[in-house]
């Protein structure tokens, strides 16, 4: 597609060799096809993705799918207009709610049933009457009955208003794991083995003609495998609306750099040139807080032309539905015109959970005074006013959609910006204290304030993040340039998966949402794959990430003798939620990755200032961490089970830190017990595990196998704990494992983690060998068929996820940078 584009500019506008170099910058572009190309990069909950090829081919959306954030874009040249960025998608209504806010009635059974339960006349009568949503009350939060069962089948009758023939009616729904789901016994879909949140999909012509207005019939079925369990459905219709902006500009290239993506487009005889930036310099937490992102363009034309650019958002940006009630205005400020969006109700840190975004704080659109028009108003009335020419100005009372144009005439080059932020106000509830974002910790900052920073300091900051980016895909493709390509996406997506505050006591806190998973807050195991990318640009990152766990534990509000699982669910951080404990697990990740961060800043001062619960945890591994009993690890969607050998490497590493860390402290003679220990326990490991050519996944089942990934560390940090030949034969073995997308995770199943395929290449002493892992992993992203974030949880077998996405934990991938920083 890029060398199309290339030519495409050469013939029709004429451009020289010399001239399309400024064009395209002079960094490597990035060739792989994104699962998902990221546009806006602030925090969990204002994450917006385009999940197609073409920036104009789908909705632009939050990481979570089905949650639409419209940014519409569009440029007029002379009175041709041309869509560039997303689509004009119809509204959807609600025409029977899912449990997202409110529970429904259902009746269900844990047993299957007997007989046509799916139709409207199924006699019902001995089934249990319960609310959906249904699922874990531990780890699902829109749970209204708890089900812990395997299996269920539901049932719910709903009372349709209005007659939908002839119109498009969508099922929403949500599965964990395995769903079918009807109405009035037509069967819409099977889910197969997967899960998934707020789901949409269209209706055919059968089910919408069994829709009539009076009593109706929701049915489904879910099954269980372990872990959470979730089962939710509601109905939506589509509203019909007119399009102003058919006709497509046509894209030229997509290029994904680290801080930006960028790209461009043939507009009739004019070039667009597109650039999404997020300032995210992790050694600058100013501009890393700073929730403000640029949308840049360039356009270029050989002769004078006249051109105007159309940005819209809508109120979603700022609700957690649609159907929420919003207010929008637009006004002007310092030379900055605005748009701004935000609910009525205000509830702030009023939500919280996994697939669900902020309904509190103000997402605002800006541009500079001088070139810029804002306007509120309807949808229609503003695309009208667009292609007619009128001005933009609509009564606000007539619609809540936001827009922002700009005009120029161009003749060789013409440039302009606009930013978008939000302004959350309070960020994280902290064990009882609301914390605002670290930006505005002292309370004294405004959102304003951080626009006219953003705009006074944007050559700066774009010339800043052009050399980051040229920089990263250099030094990166040393490693392969699929290594760096994966790496640039992983940048953004692990970064802002993120929120940064201050603790009242004025420690930092990095805070991770675990997207796509459960929604806990600061997990540890999520942190644990994800340091690498924070241990590599900045420390007191990685100190952020553990810091609240210490509290945790000092505080007295942790009282076993292993670390939390996490602190809450985001963004309410008042204490662990996860419904089970993961004691070798949480206890070797702390452990390892405070010796980490002893590493990289040469000393063991913060160790010192946590001696004590590390002493504590250090304890506990050495007497429970050989040969776990029945518990989670990391990988808990697998489930439950003893003798991990994967595991018992983590316990006895975690040991090993501990005793390393002794040593930087002057503490010989403990740094001497804990080593002897965790060296002797690797012998015993290594006896314990072998299984001829390679490791067990269990160390009672002979014939298994799984990834070492956490061997890593006692390469990465010369801890000099196991014999390095067990790594070595662990590579050989896993070469010949691979299918094409990749390593599988271990012997029971072909999905794998993709975080610890990259530590599992690291293991490797050569460079080829390295690659030989990362090849597949790219193919994987460049050729799946789920247009989402990038996924951890995926198949080796077929171009497809397993599950998560949007998750930190692609930080991981940043494993070999580390490794060759700590080489130094």
């Amino acid at each position: 597609m890029k060398n199309k584009g290339i030519q495409y500019l050469l013939c029709t506008i004429g451009l020289s060799v010399a001239s399309l170099s400024v064009v395209i910058g002079q960094h490597s572009l990035n060739s792989l096809r994104a699962p998902a190309y990221p546009l806006i990069s602030i925090d969990p909950n204002v994450s917006a993705w385009s999940a197609s090829d073409q920036l104009y081919g789908s909705a632009v959306s939050h990481w979570s799918d089905n949650r639409p954030l419209p940014l519409l874009g569009a440029i007029k040249v002379g009175k041709q207009v041309y869509r560039f960025m997303g689509t004009e998608d119809v509204e959807l209504s609600t025409l029977v709610p899912n449990g997202e806010d409110k529970g429904w009635d259902a009746k269900y059974s844990t047993v299957a049933p007997q007989g046509d339960w799916t139709g409207r006349s199924f006699d019902d009568t001995d089934w249990t009457s319960g609310q959906g949503a249904f699922g874990t009350f531990e780890n699902e939060p829109h749970s209204k009955t708890d089900w812990t069962t395997e299996k269920i089948w539901v049932r719910r009758e709903v009372v349709l208003t209005e007659n939908v023939a002839g119109r498009d009616v969508f099922l929403i729904y949500a599965h964990d794991d395995d769903a079918e789901f009807f109405v009035n016994g037509v069967k819409i879909l099977s889910t197969g083995q997967a899960t998934g949140k707020n789901r949409r999909v269209k209706l055919d012509a059968a089910a919408v003609k069994s829709l009539k207005k009076g009593k109706n019939l929701l049915a489904a079925y879910c099954h269980n495998r372990g872990g959470n369990a979730f089962l939710d459905m509601g109905l939506q219709v589509e509203r019909s609306a007119r399009k102003y902006f058919e006709k497509q500009a046509e894209q030229l290239s997509a290029d994904v750099q680290p801080m930006q993506t960028h790209y461009e487009f043939a507009c009739g005889d004019v070039k667009l040139k597109l650039t999404f930036t997020a300032p995210l310099f992790l050694d600058d937490l100013r501009l890393l807080s700073r929730p403000v992102n640029y949308i840049s363009y360039e356009v270029i034309s050989e002769k004078p032309q006249t051109v105007e650019l159309y940005f819209e958002a809508a109120p979603h940006w700022a609700l957690n539905l649609p159907a929420q009630d919003a207010g929008s205005e637009s006004y002007s400020k310092n030379g900055l015109r605005y748009v701004k969006t935000g609910s009525v109700a205000q509830r702030i840190l009023g939500r919280k959970g996994d697939h669900v975004r902020n309904d509190w704080g103000y997402f605002y659109m800006a541009g500079e005074e001088a070139t810029t028009q804002a306007s509120v108003g309807t949808e229609q009335g503003l695309r009208a006013n667009f292609v007619s020419g009128k001005s933009s100005t609509v009564p606000a009372e007539q619609g809540k959609q936001l827009v922002l144009r700009q005009k120029g005439t161009v003749q060789g080059s013409w440039k302009g910006k606009i930013a978008v932020g939000y302004d959350d106000i309070y960020a994280i509830q902290y064990f009882g204290n609301n914390l605002r974002p670290y930006w505005n910790r002292d309370g004294k900052q405004t959102i304003a304030g951080q626009f006219e920073q953003a705009f006074a300091s944007y050559d700066e900051v774009m010339e800043k993040a052009d050399a980051f980016d040229r920089k990263f895909m250099q030094q990166y493709a040393a490693f392969g340039k699929e290594y760096a390509e994966l790496c640039a996406l992983a940048y953004r997506q692990a970064i802002a998966a993120h929120k940064l505050v201050e603790s009242p006591n004025g420690e930092l806190l990095l805070l991770s949402k675990e997207n796509d998973s459960n929604g806990s807050i600061g997990t540890v195991d999520v942190t644990y794959p994800s340091a690498p990318l924070f241990l590599y640009y900045n420390p007191e990152l990685a100190k952020a990430l553990l810091n609240f766990i210490f509290y945790y534990s000092e505080s007295g509000k942790w009282q076993k003798p292993f670390a939390a699982h996490d602190i809450g669910t985001y963004p309410i951080a008042n204490g662990q939620t996860y419904g089970g404990d993961m004691p070798v697990e949480e206890s070797g990740n702390m452990l390892i990755l405070t010796y980490a961060i002893a590493r990289a800043e040469g000393n063991g001062d913060y160790a010192k200032n946590h001696w004590n619960v590390l002493t504590t945890w250090a304890d506990y591994l050495l007497e429970k961490g050989l040969d776990p009993d029945n518990q989670l690890c990391t990988d808990d969607f697998a489930g439950h089970f003893a003798h991990n050998a994967n595991l018992s490497v983590k316990a006895i590493l975690g040991i090993a830190s501990y005793g390393h860390l002794a040593s930087m402290l002057g503490k010989e003679q403990v740094a001497e017990r804990y080593l002897a220990a965790a060296r002797d326990m690797a012998r015993q490991w290594e006896r314990m595990a072998n299984d001829g050519d390679h490791y067990r996944l269990t160390f009672d089942k002979p014939g298994t196998w799984s990834q070492k990934y956490n061997l890593v560390w006692d390469k990465v940090l010369d801890m000099q704990i196991f014999d390095p030949q067990i790594r070595q034969k662990e590579v050989n073995y896993y070469l010949g494992k691979q299918n094409k997308y990749g390593l599988p995770l271990d012997s029971r199943e072909t999905y794998t983690k993709s975080d610890w395929i990259i530590w599992s290449a690291v293991l490797a002493d050569d460079l080829q060998t390295f690659q030989a892992f990362v090849k597949p992993v790219h193919a994987f992203m460049n050729e799946t068929v789920h247009r989402v974030p990038m996924s951890d949880w995926i198949f080796t077998d077929k171009p497809e996820r397993r599950g998560f996405k949007a998750r930190s934990v692609v930080g991981g991938y940043f494993m070999k940078m580390l490794a060759e920083k700590y080489k130094k």
